[in-house]
């Protein structure tokens, strides 16, 4: 692995990290409600989640589990269904309940939400058996590549979790009254509840 390869991972990778998915929304909307503290932490379930899958492309694994039709559906299926369930939590939140700086819920559980979502979506093995092998050398050392790509794309990640967390702390002061939180609550509900939508109707491509 050389330079310009590096050169060439870290802005298309970036692009990946900053894409609009289900983790990002609820990064957003835990910054609004508990802060951007508490959103970076909880963001550290996802990474966990990330971690796993990584190791498991490094070691082709995760080329097996993706190629399995049954346990692809099982996943799609049980992320969708926790999409879902996180849409229904958010929309019937009470909108009074939005503490500045406060946690009405453990980190642990918050992280655990992130760790879950992550974990849910099949297509998340996909970046890691389709993407960063695209930028590994077979004539290096491969275990060495994806320690140092997985490395990137955990440490581009991370500054995505803390960009939507500043956006969502920002919109705070947007959405201040209970009429406005509730507006934001089921915009985001909604949100997650297309992406199950969406995860349901995937296919592996």
């Amino acid at each position: 692995m050389d330079w310009l390869t590096l050169l060439l991972f870290v802005p298309a990778c970036f692009a990946l990290n900053l894409a609009p998915g289900p983790n990002n929304l609820l990064s957003l909307s835990n910054a609004k409600r508990y802060g951007v503290r508490t959103a970076c932490l909880a963001g550290i379930g996802r990474l966990v989640a990330f971690v796993v899958m990584i190791t498991l492309a490094a070691s082709g694994l995760a080329t097996v589990l993706y190629a399995s039709e049954t346990l692809f559906l099982v996943i799609k299926v049980l992320g969708a269904a926790y999409l879902f369930w996180l849409a229904f939590q958010l929309w019937g939140a009470d909108p009074a309940d939005d503490p500045h700086g406060g946690d009405s819920r453990s980190l642990m559980g918050l992280a655990r939400q992130e760790f879950l979502l992550a974990a849910g979506n099949p297509k998340a093995i996909l970046i890691f058996t389709a993407f960063l092998p695209q930028f590994v050398s077979p004539s290096g050392n491969i275990a060495t590549q994806f320690l140092i790509l997985g490395a990137l794309f955990l440490a581009l990640e991370w500054l995505a979790i803390a960009g939507y967390a500043y956006v969502g702390a920002f919109l705070r002061h947007w959405f201040s009254r209970p009429a406005m939180r509730r507006l934001f609550n089921r915009t985001c509900a909604g949100l997650l509840a297309s992406a199950g939508l969406g995860l349901l109707v995937a296919r592996r491509e």
